[in-house]
């Protein structure tokens, strides 16, 4: 039966949005309001009941006997109904006001002391009812809008949480459709192979464990944008039901609570986001498609919702080796996520060719290790080379002492190491120039290729702290604004916060210089033979533990004040907010990672100086390389920070969000006391999920990466092979995250992986100069290149001639030597500014044959394939033809196409081109 919705003002509306009301726990069959009604916008009902003098501008409840005529519920996230899909959910809790304690007094206050003066409400009294009135009036909106809503409760004697259900009508749908320009399909299209090394096996008739054939998946369509006035030329226009895709109605819903006002428009006091922030609600999110348990009976794998899908074929461990069902991840969770998954999957197939050509070089180290001559000239000399002390209070040592290390130095250190350097050189910038073509094909794949994102709103907390509103120059509407004056000072000021943190970063650089050096003499002065040979080894090891520490520490705290800081900063719009922030982030771990790395390989062992005139910093000398040389020291640390960092990151990701999720159920079963046995509805299990926090730190986390194993490759062979052994991982970790452990977020599109490509590009070119730089002055490949050209193409007698005599006036041990080219005097030989000339050449040489060769790529390799392009023309040619106002015009101008395209078969006349060309 139908009835004014303002006869139930004081039920519904009242239970529905007032903090402060405590009624009778909710049964099973209490749903909607507590009349078992659905809140359902007045415009939808006919004109016959419009004629009933019904009051349109209160909503009207549709009731009906729940025992006589029940429908049957379908399958999945509806109404009770059965029928009304569940688009979205709100959700707020309400601590329930204390029961009055003692006999013969009522539990329900009395009015006389409920009459309470405005002045003695306490201050979370005031911020209670005017939540609730934000609430009240969002609501309205929200039904003014045209969205369907349904209410739950779910209640204890001390919480009461509530869940508002929201769906998007037909007419809702269409009219926000073309507004957004959602992608409509035209024509069917047969699926394409998008994975190349699919197609490499296929041609080689080889067979590809790799495949598996993954259930529903998405049909492929030539698309258009959506236009209401064209719904006739669209498939399956007919069945509304399932027209759009249940990301799509998200999306809709999503866009209307994002704009919805919910208090005064001129401060901004609009959309769920701002709300939610306020605390008005505590969670704002669509529903997952049931659970992702497969069912214990054995079922057709058709019949699998697609949560099931992604778990079963995607998020399971047992499918590391499986390609990524990235259509099923786009259709469930959107562009955005699926693109950052479908870049991880290519990145690390790409490290797969890089992993393995490293193990070779390293094991092709391992194996011609007998044959380093310097290595063996060393191991025999016995006490012919006298080496001067290490520090002022330590003793000459010989330099037989180092045999191991000049050994294992060889792995880190040979010709192989140099051109596999200069084969990642090329394999980073190659490697970015195909993800170009895949983004650009997955782009078009799923229809966001033309996709831009329209004129953003202002932030929540933009809007919220802004001092004044000025009118919009692209819409014509007053929004919140902010000086840009001052906010450029205030960009300014956080730049000298960021140049004073990375102040602080290199003071934590030099105490651990610092710390390796104490540590280095306190093992000489051991006694230890063994001590004093490894002194250098175990304080580098020692001191790289510290600072993993140390940088893991000082990430997590300039995270959080890069985020105070860009809020400060006052940023527009979300897109503005999360540039500024991600660069502040980057900035900042780009030093806190690279900067021991980088001094270890370009600054360590330069500045010693020699016997009688050595360099020092705080009154300790500077220090020398290894006895190993640098770039195993280089090795060392790369291995302890990336390896260890990807231990803790992949450990942190595994356990923390078990233990948020388990605090939130804790939480949960609280308010549900003794109901714990009853069966559980979707919205609840997925309000005691873990909030989505996005992919920032999942795109930090690869990027850093990325700059290990391109930056110092040289000095770390092995390094891609453990990127592609913590990337297999990563990928399985982050696929249960989001869809076992997140709540489902709101599908993003996206045409790209935003500003990350650019950060990606600019490492890839830094990696190329590093390299350069790495080779020529870290390496000992020149010198021994230099020696072999002008002494000896054996290297025999290359150490004694690497050793100089320490200076005649050097008293306490005459003879003894040193790692230099230098003579009797200190000053540096001929060979010296001969070696110089030759690394810089090499540095000029490198990085000019590397940038033309990678231009060459860049301009071989087009950013869009040829069969794309191809495919791009025939879905214009169909959006024209489905969109033009004539459809006969445009069948009779293609028969005289046709018509002049036979006539010209031969030499075709001046006046059939320009008939051809009036047609076209």
């Amino acid at each position: 039966m139908l009835r004014r919705g303002s006869e139930l003002v004081k039920g519904d509306r009242e239970v529905l949005l007032d903090l402060d009301y405590v009624g009778e726990a909710p049964t099973t069959d209490s749903y909607g309001s507590l009349q078992n009604g659905c809140f359902i916008p007045p415009r939808y009902f006919s004109a016959t009941a419009a004629a009933d003098d019904v009051d349109n501008d209160n909503p009207i409840h549709l009731n009906w006997n729940t025992k006589i005529n029940e429908p049957v519920p379908q399958p999945g996230n509806y109404f009770r109904d059965g029928r009304t899909k569940i688009d979205f959910v709100l959700v707020w809790e309400v601590r329930s006001r204390r029961k009055r304690r003692g006999k013969g007094k009522s539990e329900v206050p009395t009015e006389e002391e409920e009459v309470v003066p405005i002045e003695e409400k306490s201050r979370s009294e005031r911020r209670k009812a005017q939540l609730a009135q934000w609430r009240e009036k969002f609501v309205q909106n929200l039904e003014s809008a045209g969205l369907l809503m349904e209410k739950e409760e779910t209640a204890s004697e001390k919480r009461t949480i509530h869940f508002l259900k929201l769906s998007a009508p037909w007419d809702v749908m269409v009219g926000c459709a073309e507004e957004l320009c959602l992608r409509a399909p035209l024509q069917a299209q047969p699926h394409l192979d998008l994975n190349t090394s699919a197609q490499v096996l296929s041609r080689l008739c080889i067979p590809n464990v790799m495949r598996e054939s993954v259930p529903n998946r998405p049909l492929d369509y030539y698309t258009c944008a959506f236009r209401k006035s064209k719904m006739s030329r669209f498939l399956g226009c007919d069945d509304h039901e399932n027209y759009f895709t249940n990301t799509q109605r998200h999306r809709v819903v999503y866009e209307i609570l994002s704009r919805t006002v919910y208090g005064k428009k001129k401060r901004a006091e609009v959309g769920v986001d701002r709300l939610i922030n306020e605390g008005a609600y505590t969670a704002a999110f669509p529903l997952h498609e049931g659970h992702f348990e497969l069912p214990r009976d054995e079922i057709s794998p058709d019949k699998l919702n697609q949560r099931q899908v992604l778990y079963h074929y995607w998020a399971r461990w047992c499918k590391w080796y499986k390609y990524q069902p990235l259509d099923h991840i786009r259709e469930y969770f959107g562009e955005k996520i699926a693109l950052y998954f479908a870049w991880l999957g290519f990145y690390t197939a790409w490290l797969l060719p890089a992993a393995v050509v490293g193990t070779l070089v390293f094991v092709s180290g391992v194996m011609s290790m007998g044959t380093n001559t310097p290595a063996q000239e060393i191991c025999t000399s016995g006490a012919s080379y006298l080496m001067c002390p290490l520090c002022n209070t330590c003793k000459a040592w010989n330099m037989s002492e180092i045999c191991t290390m000049a050994k294992l130095g060889y792995l880190f250190d040979h010709p192989g190491t140099v051109l596999f350097s200069v084969f990642m050189s090329f394999w980073a910038v190659t490697f970015l120039e195909y993800w170009k073509r895949k983004v650009s094909t997955l782009a078009h794949h799923w229809d966001c290729m033309d996709f831009h994102e329209e004129e953003e709103r202002p932030r929540p907390e933009f809007a919220a702290m802004a001092p004044t509103m000025e009118e919009n120059p692209v819409t014509g509407i007053k929004e919140p604004y902010f000086p840009e004056k001052t906010r450029l000072s205030r960009m300014f000021t956080g730049s000298m916060v960021i140049i004073m943190m990375l102040s602080v970063v290199m003071i934590f650089l030099v105490t651990v210089v610092m710390c390796r050096g104490i540590i280095s003499v306190m093992m000489f002065h051991t006694g230890s033979p063994v001590l004093r040979t490894e002194a250098g080894t175990i304080a580098n090891i020692s001191s790289s533990i510290v600072n993993l520490g140390l940088i893991l520490l000082m990430g997590r705290v300039y995270t959080a004040l890069a985020e105070q800081l860009t809020k400060w900063e006052m940023h527009r719009t979300q897109t503005q907010y999360d540039n500024a922030f991600i660069f502040k982030v980057f900035i900042f771990q780009f030093v806190n990672f690279y900067s021991s790395p980088f001094y270890v390989a370009f600054f360590k062992g330069r500045f010693v100086g020699y016997p009688t005139n050595y360099g020092t910093l705080f009154g300790m000398r500077n220090e020398d390389c290894g006895p190993g040389g640098c770039l195993i020291e280089l090795a060392e640390q790369l291995f302890i920070i990336m390896v260890g960092k990807q231990l803790i990151n992949n450990i942190q990701e595994f356990i923390i969000p078990k233990i948020k999720a388990w605090r939130q159920k804790r939480t949960l079963a609280k308010v549900l006391g003794s109901k714990k046995s009853r069966k559980r509805q979707r919205w609840e299990e997925d309000y005691q999920l873990v909030e989505c926090e996005g992919l920032f730190e999942e795109y930090l986390e690869m990027v850093l990466q990325f700059g290990f194993i391109t930056i110092f490759v040289a000095a770390f062979p092995l390094a891609p092979l453990f990127a592609l052994l913590n990337n297999w991982v990563e990928i399985r970790l982050d696929s249960h995250k989001f869809v076992c452990e997140y709540r489902r977020p709101v599908a993003e599109r996206a045409q790209n992986i935003g500003v990350w490509f650019n950060i990606l590009e600019a490492l890839s070119h830094l990696s190329v100069i590093a390299n350069a730089f790495l080779i020529a002055f870290t390496s000992e490949f020149l010198p021994r290149l230099l020696y072999q050209y002008k002494f000896d193409n054996d290297l025999n007698g290359y150490v004694n001639f690497s050793l100089s005599y320490a200076p005649l006036n050097y008293t306490k041990y005459s003879m003894c030597r040193y790692k230099a080219y230098r003579d009797n005097n200190g000053n540096y030989t001929l060979f010296y500014w001969e070696l110089l000339a030759v690394r810089l050449g090499f540095i000029i040489a490198f990085e000019h044959m590397v940038f033309f060769v990678l231009r060459a790529i860049d301009w071989i390799v087009p950013d869009v394939p040829e069969s794309l392009e191809l495919k791009m023309k025939r879905e214009r040619y169909l959006a024209k033809q489905a969109l033009a106002e004539n459809q006969e015009a445009l069948l009779v101008s293609g028969k005289r196409r046709a018509t002049a395209a036979s006539a010209s078969a031969g030499a075709s006349s001046p006046a059939s081109d320009a008939s051809s060309g009036n047609m076209s």
